[in-house]
Protein backbone atom coordinates (compact mmCIF):
# COMPACT_ATOMS: atom_id res chain seq x y z
CA UNK A 1 0.00 0.00 0.00
CA UNK A 2 1.31 3.45 -0.94
CA UNK A 3 1.99 5.57 2.13
CA UNK A 4 1.19 9.29 2.37
CA UNK A 5 3.24 10.78 5.21
CA UNK A 6 2.11 14.09 6.64
CA UNK A 7 4.10 17.10 7.79
CA UNK A 8 4.95 17.39 11.46
CA UNK A 9 3.66 20.96 11.72
CA UNK A 10 0.02 20.69 10.74
CA UNK A 11 -3.37 20.88 12.35
CA UNK A 12 -4.40 17.52 13.80
CA UNK A 13 -7.56 17.45 11.71
CA UNK A 14 -7.49 13.78 10.70
CA UNK A 15 -7.11 12.72 14.31
CA UNK A 16 -10.34 14.63 15.03
CA UNK A 17 -12.19 12.89 12.21
CA UNK A 18 -11.81 15.33 9.30
CA UNK A 19 -12.07 13.49 5.94
CA UNK A 20 -9.59 15.44 3.80
CA UNK A 21 -5.81 15.65 3.41
CA UNK A 22 -4.62 18.78 1.61
CA UNK A 23 -1.53 18.79 -0.62
CA UNK A 24 0.14 21.35 1.65
CA UNK A 25 0.00 18.86 4.53
CA UNK A 26 1.94 16.09 2.74
CA UNK A 27 5.64 15.65 3.56
CA UNK A 28 6.27 12.75 1.19
CA UNK A 29 4.64 9.84 -0.63
CA UNK A 30 6.25 6.41 -0.38
CA UNK A 31 5.46 4.05 -3.25
CA UNK A 32 3.96 4.26 -6.72
CA UNK A 33 0.33 5.03 -7.38
CA UNK A 34 -2.15 6.03 -10.06
CA UNK A 35 -4.79 8.76 -9.51
CA UNK A 36 -7.75 7.22 -7.70
CA UNK A 37 -5.73 4.46 -6.00
CA UNK A 38 -6.18 3.51 -2.36
CA UNK A 39 -3.46 4.85 -0.03
CA UNK A 40 -2.70 4.82 3.68
CA UNK A 41 -2.07 8.07 5.53
CA UNK A 42 0.47 8.34 8.37
CA UNK A 43 1.64 11.12 10.63
CA UNK A 44 5.31 12.12 10.74
CA UNK A 45 5.98 9.43 13.37
CA UNK A 46 4.51 6.77 11.04
CA UNK A 47 1.36 6.22 13.08
CA UNK A 48 -1.53 5.13 10.85
CA UNK A 49 -4.29 7.74 10.57
CA UNK A 50 -6.61 6.62 7.80
CA UNK A 51 -7.18 4.97 4.45
CA UNK A 52 -8.65 6.64 1.38
CA UNK A 53 -8.11 7.41 -2.29
CA UNK A 54 -5.54 9.75 -3.78
CA UNK A 55 -5.80 12.32 -6.56
CA UNK A 56 -2.64 14.44 -7.02
CA UNK A 57 -4.57 16.82 -9.31
CA UNK A 58 -6.87 17.88 -6.48
CA UNK A 59 -6.21 20.29 -3.62
CA UNK A 60 -7.73 17.53 -1.45
CA UNK A 61 -5.05 15.04 -2.40
CA UNK A 62 -6.49 12.26 -0.21
CA UNK A 63 -10.11 11.73 0.81
CA UNK A 64 -10.49 9.40 3.78
CA UNK A 65 -13.02 6.56 3.70
CA UNK A 66 -12.04 4.73 6.88
CA UNK A 67 -9.88 5.26 9.95
CA UNK A 68 -9.00 1.53 10.11
CA UNK A 69 -7.03 -0.67 7.75
CA UNK A 70 -10.04 -2.55 6.41
CA UNK A 71 -10.17 -3.46 2.71
CA UNK A 72 -11.79 -0.87 0.46
CA UNK A 73 -13.45 -3.49 -1.73
CA UNK A 74 -16.89 -3.92 -3.26
CA UNK A 75 -18.35 -5.19 0.02
CA UNK A 76 -17.10 -2.04 1.81
CA UNK A 77 -18.99 0.24 -0.58
CA UNK A 78 -22.18 -1.83 -0.53
CA UNK A 79 -22.09 -1.80 3.29
CA UNK A 80 -21.58 1.97 3.49
CA UNK A 81 -24.49 2.55 1.11
CA UNK A 82 -26.70 0.27 3.20
CA UNK A 83 -25.71 2.01 6.44
CA UNK A 84 -26.52 5.43 4.94
CA UNK A 85 -30.00 4.31 3.91
CA UNK A 86 -30.66 2.62 7.28
CA UNK A 87 -29.87 5.92 9.04
CA UNK A 88 -32.44 7.82 6.92
CA UNK A 89 -35.06 5.17 7.58
CA UNK A 90 -34.41 5.45 11.32
CA UNK A 91 -34.45 9.27 11.46
CA UNK A 92 -37.28 9.88 8.96
CA UNK A 93 -39.64 6.88 9.26
CA UNK A 94 -41.40 5.82 6.04
CA UNK A 95 -39.35 8.30 4.01
CA UNK A 96 -39.59 7.74 0.24
CA UNK A 97 -37.72 10.80 -0.99
CA UNK A 98 -34.63 12.31 0.66
CA UNK A 99 -30.88 12.73 0.41
CA UNK A 100 -29.90 9.10 0.72
CA UNK A 101 -26.10 9.52 0.65
CA UNK A 102 -24.34 12.72 1.67
CA UNK A 103 -20.69 12.31 0.69
CA UNK A 104 -18.16 12.68 3.46
CA UNK A 105 -20.80 12.62 6.21
CA UNK A 106 -21.68 9.07 5.14
CA UNK A 107 -17.99 8.13 4.75
CA UNK A 108 -18.37 8.07 0.96
CA UNK A 109 -16.55 11.28 0.01
CA UNK A 110 -17.51 12.82 -3.31
CA UNK A 111 -20.72 10.78 -3.71
CA UNK A 112 -24.19 12.36 -3.52
CA UNK A 113 -27.36 10.31 -3.97
CA UNK A 114 -30.85 11.79 -3.81
CA UNK A 115 -33.83 9.43 -3.77
CA UNK A 116 -37.00 10.55 -5.53
CA UNK A 117 -39.55 7.80 -4.91
CA UNK A 118 -38.13 4.83 -6.89
CA UNK A 119 -35.59 6.85 -8.90
CA UNK A 120 -32.08 7.75 -7.69
CA UNK A 121 -30.16 10.82 -8.86
CA UNK A 122 -26.40 10.50 -8.44
CA UNK A 123 -23.49 12.95 -8.49
CA UNK A 124 -19.93 11.57 -8.48
CA UNK A 125 -17.57 14.43 -7.68
CA UNK A 126 -14.32 12.68 -6.74
CA UNK A 127 -12.00 10.65 -8.97
CA UNK A 128 -11.70 7.89 -6.39
CA UNK A 129 -15.45 7.34 -6.55
CA UNK A 130 -15.45 7.47 -10.35
CA UNK A 131 -12.84 4.68 -10.46
CA UNK A 132 -15.16 2.55 -8.29
CA UNK A 133 -18.43 3.46 -9.98
CA UNK A 134 -19.35 -0.14 -10.82
CA UNK A 135 -19.11 -1.07 -7.13
CA UNK A 136 -21.25 1.94 -6.29
CA UNK A 137 -23.81 0.96 -8.92
CA UNK A 138 -24.00 -2.56 -7.50
CA UNK A 139 -24.52 -1.16 -4.00
CA UNK A 140 -27.27 1.21 -5.12
CA UNK A 141 -29.09 -1.55 -7.00
CA UNK A 142 -28.77 -4.00 -4.10
CA UNK A 143 -29.83 -1.59 -1.35
CA UNK A 144 -32.50 0.52 -3.08
CA UNK A 145 -33.74 -1.69 -5.95
CA UNK A 146 -34.55 1.46 -7.96
CA UNK A 147 -36.53 1.70 -11.17
CA UNK A 148 -33.86 3.98 -12.62
CA UNK A 149 -30.67 5.88 -11.74
CA UNK A 150 -29.96 9.24 -13.34
CA UNK A 151 -26.48 10.80 -13.36
CA UNK A 152 -26.19 14.54 -12.72
CA UNK A 153 -22.45 14.72 -13.23
CA UNK A 154 -22.87 18.11 -14.90
CA UNK A 155 -20.84 19.95 -12.26
CA UNK A 156 -17.59 21.88 -12.78
CA UNK A 157 -15.90 20.29 -9.78
CA UNK A 158 -15.52 17.10 -11.84
CA UNK A 159 -13.19 18.95 -14.20
CA UNK A 160 -11.07 20.03 -11.23
CA UNK A 161 -10.78 16.33 -10.36
CA UNK A 162 -9.72 15.47 -13.93
CA UNK A 163 -13.08 14.09 -15.07
CA UNK A 164 -15.56 15.08 -17.76
CA UNK A 165 -19.05 16.37 -17.12
CA UNK A 166 -21.94 14.12 -18.12
CA UNK A 167 -25.68 13.71 -17.66
CA UNK A 168 -28.15 10.93 -18.42
CA UNK A 169 -29.56 7.61 -17.26
CA UNK A 170 -27.01 5.28 -15.68
CA UNK A 171 -29.48 2.46 -15.10
CA UNK A 172 -33.03 1.88 -16.34
CA UNK A 173 -35.33 4.64 -17.56
CA UNK A 174 -38.10 6.80 -16.14
CA UNK A 175 -39.80 10.14 -16.62
CA UNK A 176 -37.44 12.99 -15.78
CA UNK A 177 -40.25 14.78 -13.93
CA UNK A 178 -41.11 12.92 -10.73
CA UNK A 179 -43.80 13.74 -8.16
CA UNK A 180 -42.56 13.43 -4.58
CA UNK A 181 -44.20 14.14 -1.23
CA UNK A 182 -42.66 15.88 1.79
CA UNK A 183 -44.49 17.14 4.89
CA UNK A 184 -47.79 16.14 3.19
CA UNK A 185 -46.99 18.47 0.27
CA UNK A 186 -46.51 17.21 -3.29
CA UNK A 187 -43.78 18.56 -5.59
CA UNK A 188 -42.90 18.10 -9.24
CA UNK A 189 -39.14 17.49 -9.40
CA UNK A 190 -37.17 17.95 -12.63
CA UNK A 191 -34.22 15.57 -12.24
CA UNK A 192 -32.83 16.41 -15.69
CA UNK A 193 -32.65 20.22 -15.63
CA UNK A 194 -33.58 21.25 -12.09
CA UNK A 195 -31.03 22.94 -9.83
CA UNK A 196 -28.52 20.57 -8.19
CA UNK A 197 -30.24 17.18 -8.48
CA UNK A 198 -33.72 18.69 -8.78
CA UNK A 199 -34.83 19.50 -5.20
CA UNK A 200 -33.44 20.93 -1.95
CA UNK A 201 -34.07 18.32 0.73
CA UNK A 202 -31.96 20.10 3.35
CA UNK A 203 -34.83 22.38 4.45
CA UNK A 204 -37.32 19.57 5.18
CA UNK A 205 -37.49 20.16 8.95
CA UNK A 206 -37.21 23.93 8.53
CA UNK A 207 -40.22 23.98 6.22
CA UNK A 208 -42.17 22.06 8.87
CA UNK A 209 -40.96 24.50 11.57
CA UNK A 210 -43.11 27.35 10.20
CA UNK A 211 -46.36 25.53 11.06
CA UNK A 212 -46.94 27.23 14.47
CA UNK A 213 -46.68 30.65 12.79
CA UNK A 214 -49.51 30.04 10.32
CA UNK A 215 -53.21 30.55 11.01
CA UNK A 216 -56.40 31.05 8.97
CA UNK A 217 -55.83 34.84 8.80
CA UNK A 218 -52.07 34.70 8.10
CA UNK A 219 -50.57 36.50 5.13
CA UNK A 220 -47.19 35.20 3.95
CA UNK A 221 -44.49 36.65 1.69
CA UNK A 222 -42.01 34.10 0.32
CA UNK A 223 -39.05 35.72 -1.47
CA UNK A 224 -36.65 33.61 -3.56
CA UNK A 225 -39.45 31.03 -3.58
CA UNK A 226 -37.76 28.92 -6.31
CA UNK A 227 -40.28 26.14 -6.94
CA UNK A 228 -42.41 27.19 -3.97
CA UNK A 229 -41.39 24.91 -1.12
CA UNK A 230 -41.94 27.34 1.78
CA UNK A 231 -44.94 28.90 0.04
CA UNK A 232 -46.55 25.48 -0.37
CA UNK A 233 -45.99 24.60 3.27
CA UNK A 234 -47.59 27.90 4.25
CA UNK A 235 -50.63 27.03 2.16
CA UNK A 236 -50.71 23.52 3.60
CA UNK A 237 -50.68 24.92 7.14
CA UNK A 238 -53.69 27.10 6.35
CA UNK A 239 -52.38 30.57 5.39
CA UNK A 240 -55.06 32.97 4.12
CA UNK A 241 -52.95 34.44 1.32
CA UNK A 242 -49.42 33.89 0.03
CA UNK A 243 -47.20 36.02 -2.22
CA UNK A 244 -44.43 34.09 -3.99
CA UNK A 245 -41.51 36.00 -5.58
CA UNK A 246 -38.69 34.74 -7.78
CA UNK A 247 -36.63 36.21 -10.62
CA UNK A 248 -36.93 33.00 -12.68
CA UNK A 249 -40.03 32.62 -14.83
CA UNK A 250 -39.34 28.89 -15.04
CA UNK A 251 -39.18 28.61 -11.25
CA UNK A 252 -42.45 30.52 -10.84
CA UNK A 253 -44.13 28.34 -13.47
CA UNK A 254 -43.01 25.26 -11.54
CA UNK A 255 -44.27 26.82 -8.30
CA UNK A 256 -47.66 27.36 -9.98
CA UNK A 257 -47.74 23.73 -11.15
CA UNK A 258 -46.87 22.58 -7.63
CA UNK A 259 -49.68 24.70 -6.15
CA UNK A 260 -52.16 23.30 -8.68
CA UNK A 261 -50.96 19.78 -7.87
CA UNK A 262 -51.86 20.41 -4.22
CA UNK A 263 -55.09 22.29 -4.92
CA UNK A 264 -53.87 25.65 -3.56
CA UNK A 265 -55.47 28.73 -5.16
CA UNK A 266 -54.64 31.47 -2.65
CA UNK A 267 -51.25 32.42 -4.14
CA UNK A 268 -50.10 35.57 -5.95
CA UNK A 269 -47.07 34.89 -8.16
CA UNK A 270 -44.53 37.61 -8.92
CA UNK A 271 -41.64 37.29 -11.38
CA UNK A 272 -39.19 39.90 -10.08
CA UNK A 273 -35.77 40.53 -8.64
CA UNK A 274 -36.40 39.97 -4.92
CA UNK A 275 -34.07 42.86 -3.96
CA UNK A 276 -36.16 45.27 -6.04
CA UNK A 277 -39.47 43.76 -4.93
CA UNK A 278 -38.61 44.11 -1.24
CA UNK A 279 -37.55 47.74 -1.65
CA UNK A 280 -40.67 48.60 -3.66
CA UNK A 281 -42.93 46.86 -1.15
CA UNK A 282 -41.37 48.90 1.67
CA UNK A 283 -41.90 52.15 -0.27
CA UNK A 284 -45.55 51.17 -0.82
CA UNK A 285 -46.10 50.48 2.88
CA UNK A 286 -47.01 46.82 2.41
CA UNK A 287 -46.95 44.39 5.34
CA UNK A 288 -47.32 40.65 5.90
CA UNK A 289 -47.74 38.53 9.03
CA UNK A 290 -44.84 36.27 8.00
CA UNK A 291 -41.96 37.19 5.68
CA UNK A 292 -39.48 34.61 4.37
CA UNK A 293 -36.17 35.36 2.61
CA UNK A 294 -34.33 32.21 1.51
CA UNK A 295 -31.86 33.31 -1.19
CA UNK A 296 -29.30 31.24 -3.12
CA UNK A 297 -25.69 31.38 -1.92
CA UNK A 298 -24.27 34.90 -2.26
CA UNK A 299 -20.74 33.99 -1.10
CA UNK A 300 -19.23 31.29 -3.33
CA UNK A 301 -15.74 31.92 -1.88
CA UNK A 302 -14.09 33.46 1.16
CA UNK A 303 -13.20 36.52 -0.93
CA UNK A 304 -16.89 37.12 -1.67
CA UNK A 305 -18.02 37.27 1.97
CA UNK A 306 -17.75 41.04 2.44
CA UNK A 307 -19.83 41.78 -0.65
CA UNK A 308 -22.26 39.00 0.23
CA UNK A 309 -22.84 40.49 3.69
CA UNK A 310 -24.05 43.64 1.96
CA UNK A 311 -26.55 41.62 -0.05
CA UNK A 312 -27.80 39.73 2.99
CA UNK A 313 -28.05 42.99 4.93
CA UNK A 314 -30.19 44.52 2.17
CA UNK A 315 -32.75 41.72 1.95
CA UNK A 316 -32.94 41.23 5.73
CA UNK A 317 -33.33 44.96 6.35
CA UNK A 318 -36.18 45.38 3.88
CA UNK A 319 -37.70 42.04 4.79
CA UNK A 320 -37.89 43.09 8.45
CA UNK A 321 -39.61 46.35 7.50
CA UNK A 322 -42.40 44.37 5.84
CA UNK A 323 -43.32 42.31 8.93
CA UNK A 324 -46.42 43.38 10.84
CA UNK A 325 -45.92 44.24 14.52
CA UNK A 326 -45.52 40.99 16.43
CA UNK A 327 -45.23 39.01 13.20
CA UNK A 328 -42.48 36.63 12.18
CA UNK A 329 -39.38 36.98 10.01
CA UNK A 330 -37.78 33.84 8.58
CA UNK A 331 -34.30 34.11 7.12
CA UNK A 332 -31.78 31.63 5.75
CA UNK A 333 -28.33 31.47 4.18
CA UNK A 334 -26.75 28.51 2.39
CA UNK A 335 -23.37 30.23 1.93
CA UNK A 336 -20.79 28.11 3.75
CA UNK A 337 -18.27 30.96 3.80
CA UNK A 338 -20.72 33.17 5.71
CA UNK A 339 -20.28 31.55 9.12
CA UNK A 340 -23.22 31.41 11.56
CA UNK A 341 -21.85 34.16 13.80
CA UNK A 342 -21.43 36.46 10.78
CA UNK A 343 -24.93 35.74 9.54
CA UNK A 344 -26.39 36.56 12.96
CA UNK A 345 -24.34 39.76 12.94
CA UNK A 346 -25.91 40.71 9.61
CA UNK A 347 -29.40 40.01 10.96
CA UNK A 348 -28.72 42.10 14.06
CA UNK A 349 -27.36 45.00 12.00
CA UNK A 350 -30.42 44.84 9.76
CA UNK A 351 -32.69 44.88 12.81
CA UNK A 352 -30.83 47.91 14.19
CA UNK A 353 -31.27 49.89 10.98
CA UNK A 354 -34.90 48.80 10.63
CA UNK A 355 -35.55 49.89 14.24
CA UNK A 356 -36.73 46.42 15.18
CA UNK A 357 -36.22 44.20 18.21
CA UNK A 358 -35.99 40.50 17.36
CA UNK A 359 -36.84 37.54 19.56
CA UNK A 360 -35.28 34.32 18.25
CA UNK A 361 -37.67 31.41 18.50
CA UNK A 362 -35.93 28.88 16.27
CA UNK A 363 -32.41 28.36 14.90
CA UNK A 364 -31.21 25.38 12.94
CA UNK A 365 -29.26 24.07 9.96
CA UNK A 366 -29.76 21.24 7.49
CA UNK A 367 -32.11 18.37 8.22
CA UNK A 368 -31.72 14.77 9.33
CA UNK A 369 -30.79 13.51 5.88
CA UNK A 370 -27.82 15.92 5.83
CA UNK A 371 -25.71 14.69 8.78
CA UNK A 372 -22.48 16.50 9.59
CA UNK A 373 -19.07 15.34 10.76
CA UNK A 374 -18.28 17.32 13.89
CA UNK A 375 -14.66 17.76 12.80
CA UNK A 376 -15.60 19.16 9.37
CA UNK A 377 -16.93 22.71 9.50
CA UNK A 378 -17.42 22.47 5.73
CA UNK A 379 -20.63 20.55 6.38
CA UNK A 380 -22.13 23.42 8.35
CA UNK A 381 -23.37 25.56 5.49
CA UNK A 382 -27.09 26.14 6.08
CA UNK A 383 -28.29 28.68 8.62
CA UNK A 384 -32.01 29.09 9.32
CA UNK A 385 -33.64 31.40 11.83
CA UNK A 386 -37.18 32.40 12.84
CA UNK A 387 -37.61 35.70 14.67
CA UNK A 388 -40.55 37.45 16.26
CA UNK A 389 -40.44 41.12 15.23
CA UNK A 390 -41.22 44.17 17.40
CA UNK A 391 -40.75 47.86 16.70
CA UNK A 392 -38.68 50.15 18.89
Amino acid sequence: MTKVVLERKRKKRLEQGHPWVFRSEVARIEGDFSPGDTVDVYNHQMHFLGRGFINPNSQMIVRILTYTQEDLNEAFFVNKIRKAWELRQKLIPDVRSCRAIYGEADFLPGLIVDKYEDVLVVQIMALGMEVRREWILKGLLEVFEPKAIYLRNDVYVRELEGMQQEKGFWYGESDTEIVIEENDVKYIVDIKDGQKTGFFFDQRENRAAIKPLIGPETTLLDCFTHTGSFMLNGCSFGAKHVTAVDISEHAIETAKRNAELNGFTNVEYVVANAFDYLRDAVSQGKEWDVVIVDPPAFAKSAHAVKKAMGGYKDINLNGLKLVKEGGFFITASCSFHLRPELFKQVIQEAALDARKVLREIHWSGAGYDHPKLLAADEGEYLKFGIYEVFSR
